[in-house]
């Protein structure tokens, strides 16, 4: 009889620096571009994008993507596409 044993390989999963995104409100852009602008760089819902920018509107500023670095330093460049006054902080 042959004696079964498993082999168990280690995975290593590499975890990137956390991110937030912060938005902060101005008087140039138009409520229409900020949710047209959220919509493309957070590939979000308009709702989302409208909840979003309401909140940016009346709190000054909101946190509108949190995950990794290189996902965040992506939707800031896009955000600062139209020149969306936008934060990184890791």
């Amino acid at each position: 009889m042959a004696i079964g044993f498993e082999v168990q390989e280690e995975k290593k999963t590499e975890v990137g620096l956390p991110a937030k995104v912060v938005v902060y409100n101005d008087d140039w852009h138009t409520f229409e571009e900020v949710i047209l602008q959220l919509m493309k760089a957070l590939k979000c819902d308009v709702a989302t994008a409208e909840a979003l920018t309401w909140e940016i509107h009346t709190k000054g500023k909101a946190v509108v993507f949190e995950g990794d670095l290189e996902e965040a330093l992506y939707v800031q460049n896009i955000l600062e596409e139209i020149d969306l006054s936008v934060e990184v902080f890791i």
